[in-house]
Parts: C-alpha cells; structure tokens; sequence
C-alpha cells in the first residue's frame, strides 16, 4: 500500500438542529486515507456515513453544526476552515463524489452532454465548447452508456436509474481527482454492471493513484474492492480493520448481526385457482431518438419493449429482471399506461384498459399503484406526511369526511410499519428506508388490487431489504395483492417472487418459476446475471 496521505479526517464531529432539540449524527469519526486506497463506510440507514462525505465535502446544511474539533487534512491544509471559494476550486476537481441519488442531482433541464461539459469548463476555463464535448462524449463511453452519440443529447428523464447513475460517475471522473467519495456508487446498477463500473473505478485509481472512499449497504460490494473499512452505527465507529478481517473475524455484535443480514424466505404460496389481475399481450413500446448534431443528425427507432406478454395472479408476485435500459420499467409503466403504447393490448380485471385517455383511466388508477425506485424524488418535499398519503384519497373521492380520511392514512402507516404519530413531519426528515416505507403506505391506502414495485429496495441496506421484503409478504398475505416487481437484486427476486422474467433489449429471454430460473438457468444472458448477483464476493 502507497504509504502517501491522500486526506486524513480527526474528529468529525456533526450534530443537527431539529424540532425539540440538537441531534449527534455523527461522532468523533477518524480515519486516515492513503493514495491508491480504498476504505469502505458501512452502516444501516442512518448510521452517519453520507453525513461523514458531506462533511468532508463540506456541503452539509444550514441546520449542521460542525464540531469545531473537527479536522479534514488534504495537501497540508484543514478544509475545515476553508472559505467556501476555496472549497469550491477543490470540490468536483481535486476532490469529487458520486451522489446516492441521480436523479436529484442531475438538472432535469440541461442535457447530460451539457452538465458533463459544464463541470469540465468549470475547472478548465481554456477548454474550448467542441473540445468538451467530445471529452464528454469520450467520458459517456468511459462508463458504458451505450450508444453515447445518442444519448449524450437526452435529458436524465430519458436514461434509465442506472444509465442516470453511470452520468454521476462520468461527472465525478471528469478531472481526474486526488480523492473520489462514491456515496452508493452503484445503487441504481443490475448486478453485471455494479462489477463492471467498480472495476473501471479501480482501474482508474491504479492509473492515477486515486484514493476511494466507498459508502455503501452492499457487503459484498465492500468485500470484493475495499481495503479498510469502518462499520458505522448511531454516527459512531463501532469496528474497523482490514477487510478481510472484518468479514471473517468481526468482533462487535453489530458488525455479526449486519454481516448476517441478507434478504432470506420466499413467497407466499398461492391457493387455488386465483384469478388474473392483469394481463398484457404482444406489448411494444417505440421510442424515437436522435443521433448525431442537430443539423447534420438523423432520428431513430429504439425498441424499448419488443413485443411482449405476461398474465398476473391474484395473490402473486411475478418478477422481472435484466440489465439497465432492457426494458423491465417501461414494460411495468406500459402495462400501468404511464408510457404509451405503440402496440398491444392490456387487460385490468377482465377490461381492455389500453385504448383508454386519461379520464378514462382515472376509475383504475386507485385499484392499480405504484412504488418507485427512488422514494426521495417521488415525495413532494413541500409535503407533509399526511398530505403526501391523503392526497390519493381526495383525488379520487375515498372517504366520506375528513376523519374517514385520516383514519385511513393512519391505518396505512401502520400497515407500512410506521407510527401515525409522523403525520406533520416532512421527507427529508427521514431515512431512505422510513421514506419507502411512506411511499408503500400511499400506495396501499388506496386499497388496490396490484402495485408496480420498480426497484423497491435497490437504496436500502440488507437489514432494511429484509424488512420490506417481510413487509410486502405481510401485506400480500393479508390483503391479496398482486405484484409485479422490478429488479437488478436477483436475491431479493428469489426471497420474494412466484415466478420471474428475464429481460434483455427489450425482449424476454427467459421465463419461469424464480427457483427453477436462478438455480438452472438455460440461456447464457441469465447464467451471467445469476454468476454476477451470487458469486461477486468470491
């Protein structure tokens, strides 16, 4: 190991000033990086790892106090006590970070080709327009995004979570930095490409004897690429030490109980004869895209969703899944009619539902729902908990008074596990996976018959996964749900789905029982998903 300093952190110390009172997030936390290096900061929600990066970063809010003991050494100086026009020549130039969250951090109004060149023109004031873009174009390919000439033209609400993700490490690589924080670098990523973006980072740091700082949920993840990790719980270091040691040898309790977590069980099995919910059939979505300059550039097609058909049971989860960008979210949207059709026919309940405009869906909509991948953008921040959860009763005339109301919002959040004493609080006054379980609540307080879960659980930590994962089956069994469920997590498919779909360009290659499908797999594409969720970490 390069026995050279890269940055070194004494004391971090942070606390937050909320309604009734001050909150420790973050405790005394030290730890020295070395060039070359990764440490890995791992912990449940909550535990103070993204506010650690922040502090480091010094992007915290208005409501952080940082201790003033708190030491961040980078090049001999204290960052700590930088004005923030100093930090600012530092932050996304000599020291970057990948964000947990892209599509919160990409400007929905510019196109991806523009940020990119943004944050390179910012650093270099020389680079000239063309030359930025092409670097920019170069840094697309870098990261994997296919067809690059294409997509550097798009908006984020064009690319898929995990095309989003691969964007953010494009931005964070751009000048090539002394230190790298990547907070959940591939959170949004199928498992295939969670390998593959890690590699390159690893690569990358070899090349310019990067430093990493790895925030992560995804233990395997730590095992296989860091070096040091810390384990963080309450904003406190609890145990640290070589990676290998941690992993076979840990000694704190909490250190065993988060190493034994990982999504276990399976489905509930179904009874009888049970209905089909809904059904689609020869599905096809077509988008039309651009290649090329604006003038000199020419449209194509692109076959999101080639032609496909599935048939969902009451009571049944059936699962798809498959890299990002084949598919598996603009199938679920289409059969949902989010995205529009270019062909095919979907029936809800024994109805054709596809030919329908918007007032015609409107008596489907409270029976059909949906929960998205990311629950921090799909919560109005302007909201309450009660407003976010009661805004569906209201629109669609459930409830006959105000109480009525009420009461079913509180009975939602205690379907969802949360206690109804949160009604006036706000989302961002919550953990990534307290936010999931609102969003399943406002799902469920409308009473439907079948939920869309687009990645439900890809920003949790195993010990949360579990807790959905138990969650969902809980309201399975009780309430007769049908789920379709999209995910890159073919561990947590296998703990919670009947039956699963393998999706590749917009195609399925492959179909079946999810034990029969992940333990004998009879194409080539699935073997490799399956390599890649269940072997990584040897």
């Amino acid at each position: 190991m390069n026995t050279e300093i890269a940055l070194q952190a004494r004391n971090i110390g942070v606390t937050f000033t909320v309604d009734g009172g001050v909150v420790e997030a973050v405790k005394d936390v030290s730890f020295t990086l070395h060039r070359g290096q990764t440490i890995a900061l791992v912990g449940e929600s909550g535990s103070g790892k993204s506010v650690t990066a922040r502090a480091i970063m010094k992007l915290l809010t208005k409501r952080a106090s940082v201790s003033p003991k708190t030491e961040i050494i980078y090049a001999g100086q204290n960052m700590a006590q930088l004005s923030d026009r100093d930090m600012r020549r530092l932050r996304g130039n000599r020291l970057t970070m990948i964000f947990q969250e892209p599509m919160s951090s990409l400007n929905p109004v510019y196109t991806i080709g523009s940020q990119l060149a943004e944050v390179l023109r910012i650093h270099n004031p020389k680079m000239k327009k063309a030359e930025s873009w092409a670097r920019a174009q170069d840094l697309l390919e870098l990261v994997q995004i296919p067809d690059p000439e294409a997509r550097i033209r798009q908006y984020p609400h064009q690319l898929s979570g995990g095309q989003r993700q691969r964007v953010m490490i494009a931005m964070a690589l751009a000048n090539n930095p002394d230190v790298l924080i990547a907070d959940e670098p591939t959170t949004a990523l199928d498992v295939t490409v969670q390998a593959e973006i890690l590699n390159l980072i690893k690569a990358l740091q070899a090349k310019m004897g990067m430093a990493v700082i790895l925030i992560t949920h995804d233990l395997t993840v730590v095992r296989q690429f860091a070096d040091h990790v810390y384990v963080m719980q309450h904003g406190v270091v609890r145990e640290e030490g070589p990676t290998e040691t941690i992993f076979t040898a840990p000694q704190h309790p909490y250190t065993q109980r988060l190493l034994g977590s990982e999504p276990k069980g399976q489905a509930n099995p179904l009874q009888g004869h049970p209905e089909t919910v809904i059904e689609g059939r020869g599905v096809r979505v077509t988008y039309t895209l651009r290649k090329g300059g604006t003038f000199k550039g020419h449209n194509y097609d692109l076959q999101a969703v080639d032609g496909l058909s599935l048939a969902l049971k009451r009571g049944e989860t059936l699962g798809i899944v498959g890299e990002s960008g084949s598919g598996k979210t603009t199938f679920g949207q289409a059969l949902l009619r989010l995205t529009k059709l270019t062909q095919g026919e979907v029936d809800f309940m024994g109805q054709r539902i596809e030919g329908l405009d918007r007032k015609g869906m409107k008596p489907f909509r409270q029976r059909m729902q949906i929960v998205f991948q990311d629950p921090f953008s799909s919560l109005n921040p302007r909201m309450s908990v009660r407003q976010i959860i009661e805004e569906g009763l209201t629109v669609n005339n459930i409830g006959t008074s105000g109480a009525d109301r009420l009461e079913r919002v509180r009975r939602a959040l205690r379907d969802a596990g949360m206690p109804d004493s949160i009604l006036s609080r706000f989302p961002h006054e919550f953990s990534g996976g307290q936010r999931q379980r609102l969003a399943i609540a406002r799902a469920i307080a409308l009473e439907p018959e079948f939920i869309l879960l687009d990645e439900p659980t890809s920003a949790l930590d195993l010990s949360v996964q579990a807790q959905i994962i138990d969650l969902l089956r809980k309201l399975q069994a009780e309430k007769g749900l049908s789920y379709l469920f999209i995910s890159h997590d073919l561990k947590v498919v296998r703990a919670l789905c009947h039956r699963v779909i393998v999706m590749q360009n917009g195609k399925i290659v492959e179909q079946g029982p999810v034990a029969d499908v992940l333990e004998h797999p009879s194409t080539d594409y699935t073997r490799r998903l399956v390599r890649a969720a269940f072997d990584i970490a040897t």
